[in-house]
Protein backbone atom coordinates (compact mmCIF):
# COMPACT_ATOMS: atom_id res chain seq x y z
CA UNK A 1 0.00 0.00 0.00
CA UNK A 2 1.45 3.33 -1.09
CA UNK A 3 1.16 6.16 1.42
CA UNK A 4 -1.48 8.72 0.43
CA UNK A 5 0.89 11.62 1.12
CA UNK A 6 3.35 10.21 -1.40
CA UNK A 7 0.63 9.98 -4.01
CA UNK A 8 -0.45 13.54 -3.20
CA UNK A 9 3.11 14.79 -3.77
CA UNK A 10 3.36 13.04 -7.13
CA UNK A 11 -0.05 14.32 -8.12
CA UNK A 12 0.93 17.87 -7.23
CA UNK A 13 4.18 17.64 -9.19
CA UNK A 14 2.46 16.36 -12.32
CA UNK A 15 -0.27 18.97 -12.13
CA UNK A 16 2.15 21.85 -11.50
CA UNK A 17 4.63 20.87 -14.23
CA UNK A 18 4.36 22.78 -17.49
CA UNK A 19 5.82 19.83 -19.42
CA UNK A 20 5.62 16.05 -18.97
CA UNK A 21 7.93 14.65 -16.30
CA UNK A 22 10.15 11.64 -16.90
CA UNK A 23 11.06 8.99 -14.34
CA UNK A 24 14.49 10.63 -14.07
CA UNK A 25 12.89 14.05 -13.51
CA UNK A 26 10.86 12.69 -10.62
CA UNK A 27 13.84 10.80 -9.19
CA UNK A 28 15.95 13.99 -9.16
CA UNK A 29 13.25 15.86 -7.27
CA UNK A 30 13.41 13.34 -4.44
CA UNK A 31 17.19 12.82 -4.56
CA UNK A 32 17.88 15.23 -1.70
CA UNK A 33 14.75 14.53 0.32
CA UNK A 34 13.83 12.13 3.09
CA UNK A 35 12.32 9.84 0.49
CA UNK A 36 14.29 7.27 -1.46
CA UNK A 37 12.65 5.92 -4.59
CA UNK A 38 13.98 3.58 -7.27
CA UNK A 39 12.72 3.90 -10.82
CA UNK A 40 10.43 0.93 -10.21
CA UNK A 41 9.09 2.61 -7.06
CA UNK A 42 8.21 5.70 -9.07
CA UNK A 43 6.45 3.60 -11.72
CA UNK A 44 4.47 1.83 -8.99
CA UNK A 45 3.38 5.19 -7.54
CA UNK A 46 2.31 6.44 -10.96
CA UNK A 47 0.38 3.23 -11.56
CA UNK A 48 -1.32 3.60 -8.19
CA UNK A 49 -2.37 7.15 -9.08
CA UNK A 50 -3.69 5.92 -12.42
CA UNK A 51 -5.86 3.39 -10.61
CA UNK A 52 -7.16 6.14 -8.33
CA UNK A 53 -8.22 8.08 -11.43
CA UNK A 54 -10.02 5.14 -13.05
CA UNK A 55 -13.49 6.50 -12.20
CA UNK A 56 -12.56 10.17 -12.42
CA UNK A 57 -12.36 12.73 -15.22
CA UNK A 58 -8.58 12.90 -15.33
CA UNK A 59 -5.87 10.39 -16.14
CA UNK A 60 -2.11 9.95 -16.15
CA UNK A 61 -0.77 9.52 -19.67
CA UNK A 62 2.74 8.54 -20.73
CA UNK A 63 3.85 10.38 -23.85
CA UNK A 64 7.22 10.70 -25.56
CA UNK A 65 8.48 13.36 -23.13
CA UNK A 66 7.29 11.69 -19.94
CA UNK A 67 4.16 11.50 -17.78
CA UNK A 68 1.42 14.10 -17.41
CA UNK A 69 -2.07 14.50 -15.96
CA UNK A 70 -4.78 15.45 -18.43
CA UNK A 71 -8.53 15.46 -18.88
CA UNK A 72 -9.89 12.23 -20.35
CA UNK A 73 -10.59 12.36 -24.07
CA UNK A 74 -14.27 11.48 -23.75
CA UNK A 75 -14.83 14.73 -21.83
CA UNK A 76 -13.51 16.90 -24.68
CA UNK A 77 -16.99 18.08 -25.82
CA UNK A 78 -17.67 19.42 -22.33
CA UNK A 79 -14.28 21.07 -21.97
CA UNK A 80 -14.80 22.76 -25.34
CA UNK A 81 -17.79 24.61 -23.87
CA UNK A 82 -15.37 26.57 -21.67
CA UNK A 83 -14.02 28.35 -24.72
CA UNK A 84 -15.84 31.51 -25.72
CA UNK A 85 -14.81 31.27 -29.37
CA UNK A 86 -15.18 28.37 -31.73
CA UNK A 87 -11.73 26.79 -32.20
CA UNK A 88 -9.94 27.13 -35.51
CA UNK A 89 -9.04 23.99 -37.44
CA UNK A 90 -6.07 22.59 -39.23
CA UNK A 91 -6.62 21.91 -42.90
CA UNK A 92 -6.60 18.52 -44.55
CA UNK A 93 -3.56 19.63 -46.54
CA UNK A 94 -1.62 20.42 -43.38
CA UNK A 95 -2.57 17.12 -41.75
CA UNK A 96 -1.64 15.13 -44.85
CA UNK A 97 1.72 16.87 -44.94
CA UNK A 98 2.27 16.13 -41.26
CA UNK A 99 1.21 12.50 -41.73
CA UNK A 100 3.67 12.01 -44.59
CA UNK A 101 6.48 13.44 -42.50
CA UNK A 102 5.52 11.19 -39.58
CA UNK A 103 5.25 8.00 -41.64
CA UNK A 104 8.06 8.51 -44.15
CA UNK A 105 10.60 10.57 -42.23
CA UNK A 106 13.08 11.84 -43.02
CA UNK A 107 11.44 13.30 -46.12
CA UNK A 108 11.93 16.36 -48.29
CA UNK A 109 9.29 18.86 -49.30
CA UNK A 110 9.61 17.75 -52.94
CA UNK A 111 8.98 14.12 -51.94
CA UNK A 112 5.84 15.20 -50.05
CA UNK A 113 4.64 17.02 -53.16
CA UNK A 114 5.31 13.94 -55.31
CA UNK A 115 3.09 11.81 -53.09
CA UNK A 116 0.29 14.36 -52.67
CA UNK A 117 0.32 15.41 -56.32
CA UNK A 118 0.12 19.12 -55.42
CA UNK A 119 2.54 21.73 -54.15
CA UNK A 120 2.98 22.19 -50.41
CA UNK A 121 2.25 25.70 -49.19
CA UNK A 122 5.14 27.44 -47.44
CA UNK A 123 2.66 28.42 -44.70
CA UNK A 124 2.06 24.74 -43.92
CA UNK A 125 5.76 24.01 -43.37
CA UNK A 126 6.13 27.28 -41.44
CA UNK A 127 3.18 26.42 -39.18
CA UNK A 128 4.50 22.93 -38.43
CA UNK A 129 7.95 24.31 -37.65
CA UNK A 130 6.55 27.07 -35.43
CA UNK A 131 4.54 24.55 -33.45
CA UNK A 132 7.72 22.44 -33.15
CA UNK A 133 5.90 19.39 -34.53
CA UNK A 134 8.60 18.96 -37.17
CA UNK A 135 12.28 19.87 -37.48
CA UNK A 136 15.06 19.82 -40.04
CA UNK A 137 17.29 16.81 -39.34
CA UNK A 138 19.69 17.14 -42.26
CA UNK A 139 19.93 17.70 -45.99
CA UNK A 140 19.57 15.18 -48.80
CA UNK A 141 22.70 14.72 -50.88
CA UNK A 142 21.13 15.67 -54.21
CA UNK A 143 21.36 18.89 -56.23
CA UNK A 144 20.12 21.75 -54.09
CA UNK A 145 20.55 19.69 -50.88
CA UNK A 146 16.89 20.02 -49.80
CA UNK A 147 16.08 19.89 -46.11
CA UNK A 148 15.05 16.55 -44.60
CA UNK A 149 12.04 16.87 -42.30
CA UNK A 150 11.13 14.68 -39.33
CA UNK A 151 8.73 14.86 -36.39
CA UNK A 152 9.62 15.84 -32.82
CA UNK A 153 8.74 14.76 -29.29
CA UNK A 154 6.26 17.64 -29.17
CA UNK A 155 4.38 16.04 -32.06
CA UNK A 156 4.17 12.77 -30.14
CA UNK A 157 3.16 14.55 -26.94
CA UNK A 158 0.40 16.50 -28.65
CA UNK A 159 -1.21 13.36 -30.03
CA UNK A 160 -0.72 11.33 -26.82
CA UNK A 161 1.85 9.00 -28.37
CA UNK A 162 4.87 7.46 -26.69
CA UNK A 163 6.58 6.61 -29.99
CA UNK A 164 5.99 6.54 -33.74
CA UNK A 165 5.26 2.82 -33.47
CA UNK A 166 1.90 3.74 -31.90
CA UNK A 167 0.72 5.46 -35.08
CA UNK A 168 -2.02 3.46 -36.82
CA UNK A 169 -1.69 2.42 -40.45
CA UNK A 170 -1.96 5.03 -43.19
CA UNK A 171 -4.30 4.03 -46.01
CA UNK A 172 -5.03 5.19 -49.55
CA UNK A 173 -7.14 8.32 -49.71
CA UNK A 174 -10.62 8.41 -51.23
CA UNK A 175 -12.22 11.78 -51.98
CA UNK A 176 -15.41 10.77 -50.17
CA UNK A 177 -13.60 10.66 -46.81
CA UNK A 178 -12.11 14.16 -46.67
CA UNK A 179 -12.62 14.82 -42.96
CA UNK A 180 -10.65 17.55 -41.23
CA UNK A 181 -8.79 17.91 -37.96
CA UNK A 182 -10.15 20.31 -35.33
CA UNK A 183 -7.61 22.22 -33.30
CA UNK A 184 -7.56 25.52 -31.49
CA UNK A 185 -4.03 26.64 -32.37
CA UNK A 186 -4.23 27.55 -36.07
CA UNK A 187 -5.38 31.05 -37.09
CA UNK A 188 -8.57 30.83 -39.20
CA UNK A 189 -6.95 32.63 -42.12
CA UNK A 190 -4.49 29.75 -42.49
CA UNK A 191 -7.17 27.10 -42.75
CA UNK A 192 -7.27 25.46 -46.19
CA UNK A 193 -7.88 22.10 -47.83
CA UNK A 194 -6.24 20.10 -50.57
CA UNK A 195 -7.50 18.77 -53.85
CA UNK A 196 -6.41 15.67 -55.77
CA UNK A 197 -4.73 14.21 -52.71
CA UNK A 198 -3.94 10.53 -52.38
CA UNK A 199 -3.82 9.82 -48.64
CA UNK A 200 -6.51 8.62 -46.28
CA UNK A 201 -6.60 8.69 -42.50
CA UNK A 202 -8.16 5.40 -41.38
CA UNK A 203 -10.73 5.33 -38.58
CA UNK A 204 -8.12 4.65 -35.89
CA UNK A 205 -5.93 7.52 -37.03
CA UNK A 206 -8.93 9.82 -37.22
CA UNK A 207 -9.64 8.97 -33.61
CA UNK A 208 -6.04 9.75 -32.66
CA UNK A 209 -6.05 13.09 -34.47
CA UNK A 210 -9.64 14.14 -33.64
CA UNK A 211 -10.59 14.59 -37.29
CA UNK A 212 -14.04 16.07 -37.97
CA UNK A 213 -16.08 17.25 -40.92
CA UNK A 214 -17.25 20.71 -39.86
CA UNK A 215 -14.81 22.85 -41.88
CA UNK A 216 -15.76 24.14 -45.35
CA UNK A 217 -13.18 23.30 -48.00
CA UNK A 218 -11.28 25.92 -49.95
CA UNK A 219 -10.08 24.22 -53.16
CA UNK A 220 -7.78 27.12 -54.08
CA UNK A 221 -5.19 26.33 -51.38
CA UNK A 222 -2.91 23.34 -51.14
Amino acid sequence: MIDQQIKNIFEGLLMAATDPLTIDDLAKIFAESNYSFTNNDIKDILNALSQDYAERGIEIVEVASGYRIQVKNDLAPWIAKLKAERPARYSRALMETLALIAYRQPITRAEIEDVRGVSVSSNIIKTLLEHEWIRVVGHKEVPGRPALLATTKKFLDYFNLKSLEELPALMEFTEQEADLLENSALPPEQVSASDNTNIEFDSELESKLDINTELKLNPEEN
